[in-house]
Parts: structure tokens; C-alpha cells; sequence
């Protein structure tokens, strides 16, 4: 058994749009930022309810959205996804990025939130 749960939803922007989409959703959403130097992901602090993470991510690469669904057991989750459809495009060892049917990207990665947040809100899988 193993457990998952969102993580995260990321807006991906092109590395030189990156300011300018962080000032844009920020005031969309009225939401103050939290970041740390040369990280590209930037924080929409309390942009959505619960604990569900939103950040504007600099990618090198074409604007789009995915979501990260933290897991206990990586390895099991994305032959859980592959199984329901996914492809895989990345493993890049301790996360993986898949295609789910229709096109969308998605990381399965190791529980990122804090602990008690991932053991209250995560959904088991046999």
C-alpha cells in the first residue's frame, strides 16, 4: 500500500517571462510571493485554500500547467498512473514526469509537504 496526495499546481512560463507572470498571477489572485535566490519556482502564498501548493515555475520550454502529486512510494505511484494511462517522459531518478491521456504533464514526486499535512490528507492505494 502506499499513499498520494496533490501537492502542487504550477504554472510553467518561458524563463524570460517568468517576472512578469509572477507579478501578473500574483496580482491576479492577490497574493503575496515567496521565493529563494536562483530557485525557479516562486510561491503564491495562500492562493488556493487548504495546503495545496501554488507557484509560477521559470522552464525552459513552452507555457503550460502540471501538477505534482506527492507519494510515499514513488515507484508505485507511477505504475499506478501508467497503468490508469500515463506515459512516462522523464524519470529523472527520484521524481518522474508523465503524460496523462490528452496531454497534460504531471510529477510524481517524494512527499514534499510537511509530514502531518501528507499522513491528514493523503489517499491510500493498494
Amino acid at each position: 500500500m502506499h499513499r498520494t496526495r496533490v501537492f502542487g499546481f504550477f504554472i510553467d512560463v518561458p524563463l524570460d517571462a517568468a517576472d512578469a507572470a509572477v507579478r501578473f498571477w500574483s496580482g491576479v489572485l492577490g497574493t503575496s510571493t515567496r521565493s529563494e535566490p536562483g530557485d525557479p519556482f516562486t510561491g503564491l502564498v495562500g492562493a488556493l485554500p487548504g495546503d495545496i501548493a501554488l507557484e509560477v515555475q521559470a522552464v525552459d520550454d513552452a507555457p503550460r500547467y502540471h501538477l505534482d502529486i506527492e507519494t510515499d512510494d514513488v515507484p508505485a505511484e507511477r505504475t499506478r498512473l501508467v497503468g490508469l494511462g500515463a506515459e512516462v517522459v522523464a524519470d529523472n531518478g527520484s521524481w518522474h514526469v508523465l503524460r496523462a491521456p490528452g496531454g497534460h504533464l504531471l510529477c510524481v514526486v517524494p512527499v514534499q509537504s510537511d509530514h502531518a499535512v501528507f499522513a491528514e490528507q493523503a489517499r491510500s492505494w493498494p
